[in-house]
């Protein structure tokens, strides 16, 4: 263990904590997105073959904060409705991790969170389509097994959300439950697999622990943020978000 930490750059520990903190930070006010903030970074820093492990690493480590922060305000019956499929889908992902591109759902999953920006004329419309609870079923299968393989989806769950009338504090809270459960399957397939090397683990701790500060400032920014603030907000990061996965599965391509 001694040898492991003296092969790793102490700065790039402080730059993950760095970027952890700042991107949940605004993950928290946003409803999501953190995880694909992360993506270009994490890209450039430790390579894109660590960069899904490690992401979902830091962030399984930074949501038990976030559930005691949000708990009163989870919704469950959507969260009994997400959780399994989610599990099962996240399972799979692993297995066929290596062996996966996913470089046309990426890129059709872009497309789809850069048109929130249109489907919600930018916070103005509350709705744009209808949602019922069964959604979450197969949401949770399909969602989990491209942000197992990509490193974050979190914000392509939110129009579903918002449509379904789940905003703010209960959309955060309701989302960070069912993560931390996905991210049970997550990461104890990464291992079962042998995806996470003891490097990694000391990468995603370091991210973690960054988030959970970002959980915590974000927690007192949202509190003083009104509902259409909080929908612009979450459509600016779903279509910052839509941009970088389009742009990193088109450049994959390439």
């Amino acid at each position: 263990m001694t040898e492991l930490f003296s092969d790793v750059s102490i700065v790039l520990l402080l730059g993950l904590f760095v970027l952890g903190a700042i991107t949940f930070t605004l993950s928290t006010i946003s409803g999501g997105g953190g995880a694909l903030m992360q993506i270009p970074v994490l890209n450039f820093l430790i390579g894109t073959s660590q960069t899904a492990p490690v992401i979902n690493l830091g962030t399984f480590i930074s949501r038990p904060s976030r559930i005691i922060i949000f708990w009163k305000h989870i919704v469950w019956k959507v969260f009994w409705y997400y959780v399994p499929s989610a599990m099962l889908g996240a399972v799979l992902a692993a297995w066929l991790f290596v062996e996966v591109k996913i470089y046309w759902v990426q890129i059709i999953v872009g497309l789809f969170l850069v048109s929130t920006f249109f489907q919600y004329r930018f916070g103005k419309k509350e709705r744009s389509f209808e949602v019922k609870l069964w959604y979450f079923i197969p949401l949770g299968f399909l969602i989990s097994m491209v942000g197992t393989f990509s490193g974050g989806m979190g914000p392509v769950l939110n129009p579903f959300m918002l449509n379904a009338g789940i905003e703010k504090e209960e959309l955060v809270g309701t989302k960070s439950a069912q993560s931390f459960f996905l991210g049970i399957a997550q990461i104890g397939s990464y291992v079962f697999f042998g995806l996470l090397t003891d490097e990694l683990w000391v990468y995603g701790i370091a991210l973690g622990i960054g988030a959970i500060v970002g959980n915590l400032i974000g927690k007192w920014l949202l509190q003083r943020m009104s509902k259409l603030v909080f929908r612009k907000w979450v459509i600016s990061v779903m279509v910052l978000s839509g941009i970088v996965l389009i742009v990193r599965a088109v450049t994959e391509l390439v």
